[in-house]
């Protein structure tokens, strides 16, 4: 109801939403949006109730489809996450609360989700296995492991697509040459479009958009690994102490769904272009050419589809070996792993 208010009241308005950039939302797709709202919240409270038949269908496609519409409006948020941690602004207040709404819509959404289809499967909708009793027990964590080989080799290699973008723009910060871009214009540009520690950052050889990426994967090595379930001694005192399962999957799935999403874009995009299904893209600065403009555009598209298919995989495995399981509260058994 809340989505559906602020969408309504931006097209009442004729308030200017981007949806990217020198786009904006029209106030028909608004009110659209809203309608979606609304619908998701019914079918979030028929879930409460015992669905037989039709009901069951038309309420599991209301679910999908409205958390598949949420899901694609959380495409610019590690673009927001970027520019707000490195202090460089805001272009669109409107544009960011657009984006953290559709966030919420789609974590909310997703949860009802899981948990009516495990109510429907006979399992217990709080830690998704069968069991008897009521679901209001201590929960039982498992002791922390390390995710299998297939699964770190394939977030490992999906990790590698970072290598040539990065590389490029660790070579025009360092001062060296890259796809016909000279490093002065490259820094030029930087600098110009950057505020506060952007721009200090950029005056010593780091690009933040590179240092984001670095960030990324540290998230990334702790799904895999045992570290990101039990803080490790580097952490002084949190040391010994179980993560909080939370912690580290909100932003896992909120940045690797639209960094996959845009990125598998980009990969598309450029291939076209190159062989002329698309029109070349006009050249600006810092950028001379328009091979080295698309060269750039696929090097983005691996580096952020790469980095968010990681993060996927590794938060999916995360999930599992992490999960708990609820102990019957007739029970009173002690938790496994120490809090």
């Amino acid at each position: 109801m809340l989505y559906a208010a602020a969408e309504i009241t931006w097209a009442a308005a004729g308030t200017t939403v981007p949806w990217k950039a020198h786009a904006s939302y029209a106030p028909a797709v608004q009110l659209l949006l809203a309608a979606l709202a609304l619908l998701a919240g019914a079918a979030c409270l028929a879930t409460t109730r015992t669905l037989t038949g039709p009901g069951r269908a038309v309420v599991a496609t209301a679910l999908m489809v409205t958390l598949a519409v949420f899901i694609v409006g959380t495409n610019g948020l590690p673009v927001y996450f970027v520019t707000l941690m490195t202090l460089s602004g805001v272009e669109s207040a409107t544009g960011l609360a657009q984006v953290l709404l559709n966030t919420a819509g789609a974590a909310l959404l997703f949860l009802v989700t899981l948990s009516h289809r495990r109510r429907l499967r006979g399992d217990c909708p709080r830690c998704g296995r069968p069991h008897p009793g009521p679901g209001d027990g201590p929960l039982v964590h498992p002791a922390a492991s390390r995710a299998s080989k297939r699964t770190r080799a394939a977030a490992y290699l999906l990790v590698c697509g970072l290598l040539p973008w990065a590389g490029a723009k660790t070579i025009w910060l360092l001062g060296g040459d890259a796809l016909g871009v000279a490093a002065e214009d490259w820094q030029r540009t930087v600098s110009a479009g950057a505020s506060g520690p952007a721009r200090a950052a950029a005056s010593v050889g780091i690009d933040v958009t590179v240092l984001a990426a670095a960030l990324g994967v540290f998230l990334l090595l702790g799904l895999l690994h045992p570290w990101g379930q039990v803080f490790p001694r580097w952490t002084v005192f949190l040391a010994g102490r179980r993560v909080p399962r939370l912690l580290p999957l909100i932003p896992a799935w909120l940045t690797g769904i639209p960094l996959t999403m845009y990125g598998a874009v980009l990969v598309v995009l450029a291939p076209l272009i190159a062989t002329g299904v698309l029109p070349a893209i006009k050249p600006s600065a810092p950028f001379t050419t328009s091979s080295g403009i698309t060269w750039m555009v696929e090097f983005g598209g691996l580096a952020f589809a790469g980095l968010g298919l990681a993060l996927l995989v590794a938060a999916r495995s995360y999930t599992t070996r992490t999960r708990p399981t609820c102990t019957p509260a007739d029970t009173h058994r002690p938790t496994t792993q120490p809090s």
